[in-house]
């Protein structure tokens, strides 16, 4: 599979070829919420758990067969930036209503200047570089037979990975942009990982509802209910997540593994183990960042 170099980045042709019109034509509202995260990090979840915060007041009254989440895949609801700019140079994104939630794996250096200058706020989200690794090996492995008729081995595909040659690699840059920018401007980039969203999902779920601006009343059910939704578990048994196609040609239950933390050591062996450790902690040195 080959690979460009941009902007400190590596991205496939096809990723490269969406990235640049975004770059170019994406113009941000003030409004705006962007989710950002690294490929395979747990953002089909975080994209549910978004959605349903900002639709909150209407929907948590109304959690039946009418809730987008049970009728849409989480990938039209939350469109990628990349994919939209995909199918059109310069996507029509009037239809959408305020605040306009999309996604995106770009990096942070390499967003659009209008996002970075305007008053649009970003939700980042990352994982433990092995698990993340495990995950997006396995969810390429599905993709590549059928675009170019191959696979790619846990150790051949885990050096390039170390060595920062993935997609949106490396890894660890691309974690550290966002921490970085989270740190300079808090009020505008919250940084969270999987791991904490996974052990205190109802103590992440309120900070998240604080820093866009729609908290919770103090009747925690709304909280509970959203947990519920959107719980991996009952996300991943939705007929509208196991069955069809997005126009990019995924399938939709391609984006649900297992979602659980620590998969990786069914996985890595010693070596890669301290292999990766040691990148993560040299890659972290000097920063509070703990993955």
């Amino acid at each position: 599979m080959f690979m460009h170099f941009y902007q400190g980045f590596w991205y496939t042709t096809r990723q490269l070829n969406m990235i640049l019109p975004v770059q170019h034509q994406f113009r941000a509202l003030d409004s705006d919420i962007i989710l950002a995260s690294t490929p395979k990090s747990g953002t089909i979840w975080l994209k549910a758990i978004l959605f349903s915060l900002l639709h909150q007041s209407y929907y948590y009254s109304n959690i039946t067969v009418d809730h987008p989440l049970l009728r849409k895949n989480l990938h039209e609801l939350v469109p990628f930036l990349e994919f939209l700019h995909m199918l059109d140079m310069n996507p029509d994104l009037s239809a959408f209503t305020s605040p306009r939630l999309l996604a995106t794996h770009i990096p942070f250096g390499s967003l659009p200047e209008f996002m970075k200058d305007f008053e649009c706020k970003i939700v980042y989200l990352c994982r433990n570089p092995k698990d993340t690794y495990v995950s997006l090996w396995q969810f390429t492995n599905n993709l590549l037979p059928k675009e170019i008729g191959t696979t790619s081995s846990l150790e051949e595909t885990f050096d390039k990975f170390c060595r920062g040659v993935s997609m949106d690699g490396p890894f660890w840059d691309h974690v550290l942009g966002y921490y970085k920018a989270s740190l300079e401007m808090p009020h505008k980039v919250f940084f969270l990982t999987y791991e904490e969203m996974k052990e205190k999902p109802r103590e992440q779920l309120k900070r998240l509802a604080s820093f866009l601006g729609c908290p919770f009343s103090e009747d925690e059910e709304e909280v509970d209910e959203i947990l519920r939704l959107c719980s991996f578990d009952n996300l991943s048994k939705l007929e509208v997540n196991q069955n069809g196609k997005l126009s990019t040609g995924h399938e939709n239950k391609s984006f649900f593994r297992k979602g659980e933390v620590g998969d990786w050591v069914s996985y890595l062996t010693p070596d890669m183990i301290e292999r990766i450790d040691r990148i993560t902690e040299e890659k972290f040195h000097g920063s509070d960042l703990k993955l």
